[in-house]
C-alpha cells in the first residue's frame, strides 16, 4: 500500500519542476562566443521546431531603449564590458516566458556565468533540457563581428576583445558544469550556416512538430 501512496507524491514533485506561470516549460540554453552564429541558428530553430527565441541581450537592449533607470544602469555596464546582475536578466526572461503562450523556449546568451546559472535555477526552479553550445574559434568570431554593421555599441575591436575574454572566463565553467551532467550538445559553428543547421536539426529532431 505504501508504494501506491508514495508514487503520486513523486510525480507531483516532478510536475512542480520546470513549471512557470501555470505551464510546464522546456528550456534550452544557447551558448557560444560573440559572433558564433547563435542568433541565425535560433531563428532557424524557431521556424522549424516551434520554439520561442528569448535573447538575453535583446531583452536587455529593449530595457535600455525604454529609458528606464534600470536601462541606464544596464547600458553603462555593457559599455564597460561588464556582466549585468543576474536578477535583472532573470526577471526579464521570466516575465517574457510567462507572457508568452508557448511552452518551448530557447534562451540565448544566458547563463553567462556560474552565478547566473545557479540564480536562474533557484529563482525559476527551471533546469534546462540541454545546452546548445556553438563552438567557434576566436579568429572566426572576430572576423564575423567586424564584418557586420548593425550600429551596436558593443561591436568595436576593443569591446570585442573584452567580450571574448568575458566569455572564456565566465561562460566556459557553465558549459563544463552542464557537460558533467551530460546536458551539453556541442556544434562546430565555424562551418557554413546550412551545414551548422543540419547538425542543429539532428539535435532538435525529438522536438519536431507532430504531423497532424
Amino acid at each position: 500500500m505504501g508504494t501506491v501512496v508514495d508514487a503520486p507524491a513523486v510525480v507531483a514533485e516532478e510536475v512542480a519542476e520546470n513549471t512557470l506561470g501555470g505551464k510546464k516549460v522546456t528550456v534550452v540554453f544557447v551558448l557560444g562566443g560573440p559572433g558564433s552564429g547563435k542568433g541565425t541558428q535560433c531563428a532557424n530553430i524557431v521556424e522549424h521546431f516551434g520554439f520561442t527565441h528569448l535573447s538575453a541581450g535583446d531583452l536587455l537592449r529593449a530595457e535600455i531603449k525604454s529609458g528606464s533607470e534600470n536601462g541606464t544602469m544596464i547600458e553603462n555596464m555593457i559599455k564597460e564590458g561588464k556582466i549585468v546582475p543576474s536578477e535583472v536578466t532573470i526577471k526579464l526572461l521570466q516575465e517574457a516566458m510567462i507572457k508568452n503562450e508557448n511552452d518551448k523556449f530557447l534562451i540565448d546568451g544566458f547563463p553567462r556565468n556560474e552565478e547566473n546559472r545557479a540564480a536562474f535555477e533557484n529563482v525559476t526552479k527551471i533546469s534546462p533540457a540541454f545546452v546548445l553550445f556553438f563552438d567557434c574559434s576566436e579568429e572566426e568570431m572576430e572576423r564575423r563581428l567586424l564584418g557586420r554593421n548593425q550600429g551596436r555599441v558593443d561591436d568595436n575591436i576593443e569591446t570585442i576583445k573584452k567580450r571574448f575574454k568575458t566569455f572564456v572566463e565566465s561562460s566556459l565553467p557553465v558549459i563544463e558544469y552542464y557537460n558533467s551532467k551530460d546536458k551539453v550538445k556541442k556544434i562546430d559553428a565555424a562551418k557554413p550556416i546550412p551545414e551548422v543547421f543540419e547538425d542543429v536539426k539532428t539535435i532538435f529532431a525529438p522536438y519536431a512538430p507532430k504531423a497532424e
